[in-house]
């Protein structure tokens, strides 16, 4: 009888050593799968961290631009309007068939040609500066629309990311828990053998 009763305590013995080992390879596998993920939250909380930090900087250099251009350009729309009238009044003048214009009228065409180089020169320096600063826009645009992608991206990631570690960690205590349960068992198996 009491062979029979050591060879199923050992029996007994072996399988609860064996599920002891089985759950704490789990135990393993969960510990380090949810230290993982918890380091990829960290990383990616830095990402948008930093996302957060380069796309304010990006709205400060695009408002501190935008208001550049704003201001550069109703000068350089007040330089027009003042060389077109400028222009207005003395080709009126040059207009005029009275006799002191006529010996005036090569100087007067040399200054006139000399303002509507000037006009041609703002004219072109306003379609340059509203060139740039559409294009200046649209690559802040695109690249605002990028960093709202990027960003959603890695607060799913973390949301997920720290669901799945929040759940190994519950498994795991659980897991710890049951290893405990039969290594206890086992002890009483032991301790029942040797009564």
């Amino acid at each position: 009888f009491c062979d029979k009763e050591l060879a199923e305590t050992r029996a007994k013995k072996d399988d609860k050593t064996t599920e002891i080992k089985k759950l704490s390879t789990k135990i393993d596998q969960m510990t380090s799968r949810s230290a993982q993920l918890k380091e990829e939250v960290a990383e990616l909380q830095k990402g948008l961290s930093a996302l957060t930090k380069a796309q304010a900087e990006m709205d400060k250099i695009r408002l501190e631009e935008k208001e550049a251009y704003a201001k550069a350009k109703v000068e350089m729309e007040e330089g027009i309007k003042g060389v077109q009238l400028g222009l207005k009044v003395l080709r009126d003048y040059y207009a005029k068939s009275d006799k002191a214009h006529a010996a005036d009228e090569g100087g007067g065409a040399g200054v006139i040609g000399l303002l509507e180089v000037v006009q041609s020169d703002f004219s072109k320096g306003l379609i340059e500066m509203t060139s740039t600063e559409e294009g200046a826009q649209s690559a802040y645009d695109q690249q605002t629309k990028e960093n709202e992608i990027e960003k959603a991206t890695k607060e799913q990631d973390v949301k997920y990311k720290t669901e799945e570690a929040t759940g190994l960690d519950k498994a795991n205590a659980e897991a710890t828990s049951d290893r405990a349960g039969v290594f206890f068992s086992l002890v009483l198996e032991i301790g029942r053998a040797h009564v």
